[in-house]
């Protein structure tokens, strides 16, 4: 797919050739998994596979949307003084959201938009499509209204429409990653106070390998939900003796000391991998600012492993998809990223051996699960922005 493409569907779409170009990216979770809701800190990066909007101011008050993902359901047309949701508006729901929370905040739009959207995040990766849409739209009303929008602002308002316009309850790691994201940089952010600090992450000789399980995640929302509760259990049973109020507020030694305060063994392991999943996140931090890639590579296995171990949160899919990518010469190191239970690994990789590298998870994986995996190639790309009409990356 070729911008020329997309402006070419534009003109067809909507009869029109007078645009602007936007662009949202796709997230991945580098390090801290399962560490938002426990008062922990997470590492997320924005990457080159995101969703682009062209769009267009209109005279009137008609909104009028268009998706080449979601071809099938043709334009999706509302006025801009009925920004309810509405069931039968699907994908669209997203960025009307993001319209209707700006004008009740007071941002300045009076006339309707064209809009028409095309995203290159695989189907069902868990790499935030949604708020990457709500984001690409967020900037797009911001620069064709000429408002002035601090961009935590929006962040926010984008999770706003994830919790209240959509009905998710999402933290706010997605929206914050894809609206505050920066090229070559990893973000250490603490959900809680969104206190954040961007790490280099020049890989020169590497890149990201996101490994799809290609296995449809139907545990992982109950499955969460219950390693919430044990997480709230576990820290229930610490604060007795303990002034925290978070599982994140310990450091490992005074886990270590503890630990005896948690009285049931699994919940145990799952305090167990909330406070050292934290650390190791702010030791992340550490070795990318010292340019210690090797360290940043052993941090990612050791996180898989308190997933799998003490978390279990990962599945012989994921398991095996990741246990393939250790097995390789040229991985710097690999985890699960998401909420487990089938979505995505990844896998720091040598460039000049990703053929290779490829080639033999992919076939660990078929003769062990009996289907094939989906493997993408990305870079830590800029946030939310208008694009500058360089080639974009289909």
């Amino acid at each position: 797919m070729q911008l020329s493409q997309l402006s070419d569907k534009f003109r067809a779409v909507f009869n029109e050739s007078d645009y602007r170009t936007f662009f949202a990216p796709g997230r991945i979770n580098l390090i801290g998994e399962h560490t938002d809701y426990n008062g922990g800190h997470v590492f997320p990066a924005s990457i080159t596979k995101g969703t682009f909007a062209l769009a267009r101011k209109r005279d009137d008050q008609k909104i009028r949307m268009y998706s080449m993902n979601f071809e099938q359901v043709g334009v999706i047309e509302f006025e801009l003084n009925n920004l309810e949701y509405d069931k039968q508006h699907d994908w669209a729901n997203y960025p009307k959201g993001m319209l209707r929370y700006l004008c009740e905040k007071g941002y300045d739009i009076q006339t309707g938009v064209d809009v028409l959207y095309y995203g290159n995040i695989p189907n069902g990766a868990g790499l935030s499509s949604s708020a990457s849409i709500e984001l690409v739209s967020g900037v797009l009303f911001e620069k064709l209204f000429n408002l002035t929008i601090d961009r935590v602002e929006l962040v926010k308002i984008g999770q706003l429409v994830e919790n209240k316009f959509i009905g998710v309850n999402s933290g706010i790691m997605d929206q914050f990653a894809i609206g505050m994201g920066k090229e070559n940089s990893g973000i250490l952010l603490n959900c809680d106070t969104l206190a954040y600090e961007y790490a280099p992450l020049d890989l020169d000789e590497h890149f990201i390998l996101i490994m799809n399980t290609n296995k449809r995640r139907e545990l992982a929302d109950s499955k969460y939900n219950e390693r919430r509760s044990e997480c709230e259990q576990a820290l229930k049973q610490l604060q007795q003796k303990l002034d925290i109020k978070a599982l994140g507020n310990m450091s490992t030694t005074q886990f270590e000391q503890h630990k005896h305060l948690i009285t049931n063994e699994i919940l145990q392991k799952r305090a167990k991998h909330a406070v050292y999943e934290n650390e190791r996140t702010l030791q992340a931090l550490v070795a990318l600012k010292s340019g210690n890639l090797a360290e940043f590579g052993r941090l990612l296995n050791a996180s898989h492993t308190s997933l799998r171990n003490d978390y279990e949160v990962t599945g012989i899919e994921l398991d095996t998809l990741v246990e393939a990518a250790w097995s390789q010469d040229g991985v710097l190191g690999a985890r699960m990223t998401g909420a487990g239970f089938g979505g995505c690994a990844i896998a720091f990789v040598e460039k000049n051996k990703a053929p290779k590298i490829i080639k033999a998870i992919e076939e660990i994986y078929e003769k062990t699960i009996g289907y094939k995996a989906s493997f993408y190639e990305v870079s830590i790309g800029d946030g939310a922005k208008e694009w500058d009409g360089g080639p974009p990356t289909f």
